[in-house]
Parts: structure tokens; sequence; C-alpha cells
């Protein structure tokens, strides 16, 4: 029996099938590369992040051995409100740091000098600095005011705020001078002696 083997047909299949693996080939690797491409792109989506910068952050607007300083924000839909919110805020935050100051001085003031009564000294020395703090809460310096539009339409207005540490020294010394038994146990040289070791650690921390 004779074989007769057609050439032509074989080669046109060869090439048929040729085409078809370099199309298959072609339709994978541009899958692959579009799969990689997505992930990349998804990626750097979950990656990418926005700084936000707060206001007042450099070192003039904190504070410092001399000077008590904060800084507070408020929000609404109304620019007035806003402005008082936020001043409302740092002279709260300020009351706390004035009277959180005074109360470590106070502590170590009686455990290196002998008080009568030393329990009944801190109590009515918390009670006169609290007033101190409110009569420098009435004349706090502003230094420094921001406002911002945000995308619902309100405003966050920023503001900072200082309170000299003379004018709260001052204070407790006339404070102090009007209570006699505050007076007899009061030694104004070692307080401020310590006052101002509270207040170089404050300017440490910044």
């Amino acid at each position: 029996m004779e074989i007769k083997i057609n050439l032509n047909k074989i080669n046109m299949k060869m090439q048929h099938q040729s085409t078809i693996n370099f199309v298959l080939f072609a339709i994978i690797s541009l899958s692959i590369v579009s799969c990689k491409s997505k992930k990349t792109i998804s990626i750097e989506k979950e990656n990418k992040s926005t700084e936000i910068s707060i206001p007042f952050s450099t070192k003039e607007y904190f504070s410092d051995k001399e000077t008590f300083r904060v800084k507070a924000n408020g929000n609404s839909i109304d620019l007035a409100t806003a402005k008082k919110i936020a001043m409302q805020n740092a002279k709260t935050e300020l009351a706390g740091l004035v009277q959180s100051t005074i109360k470590k001085v106070t502590d170590q003031y009686t455990e290196q000098r002998t008080v009568n009564n030393q329990q009944d000294f801190n109590n009515k020395f918390e009670e006169m600095a609290r007033e101190v703090t409110n009569q420098q809460l009435i004349d706090v310096k502003v230094i420094g005011e921001k406002l911002f539009k945000e995308q619902n339409n309100t405003y966050t207005f920023w503001i900072a705020i200082e309170a000299n540490k003379q004018d709260v020294l001052n204070g407790i010394q006339k404070g102090v001078s009007s209570q006699k038994k505050l007076e007899q146990d009061y030694d104004k040289k070692k307080f401020e002696e310590i006052f101002n070791s509270e207040m170089e650690k404050l300017d440490k921390e910044k």
C-alpha cells in the first residue's frame, strides 16, 4: 500500500496551531501583566497617606522657662462660635497647665520646708492658686490665630495664647500676702527657686 503525505496540508496545520499557541500565549501574558499592574496600583493607593500639619507646632508656640503657652481649636458652622470655642478650650488648657505646675511646686515646697499643718497649707495654697489662674486668664495674650473653612462648610478656628511666668508669681505673692496662715509658712525665695526649676522642665519638653 502506498502512503501519500501531503506536506502542504501538514505545514498549514502546523502554522495554524502555531498561530493559536501564539495568540494564547499573548492573552495569558497580557492577563498576567494586567493583574500585576492592578495589584501595583492597589498597593500604591493603600500606602498613599496625607500629612496633616497642626497649626502652631513650632518651638515659639511651646512653653518655655519664662512663659506658659498652649494652643487649641474650635469648630462650628458659625465663625464667631468657632472662635469662642477655641478661646474657651485654650483657656481651659492653660488653666490646667498653670495649676498643675503650681501644685507640683507646692508639693515639693512642703516636702523641703517645715510647714505647720502641711495638708491645710496645700489646700489653701491650691485654692489661692485657682484664683490667681483665673485672674491670669482674663489677661491672656493671643500669639496666633488661624481660620480654616472645612469641606462640610464649617469653620475650624485655631488659637495660641500665653501667660507670663512672672505675672503668675506676682499673683501668688499677692495672694499669699492677703492670708496670714499662708504668709507665715511662705518662703518667697525658696518657692520661686522650685517654680523656676519646674518651668525649666517645661522648656525642655518642647
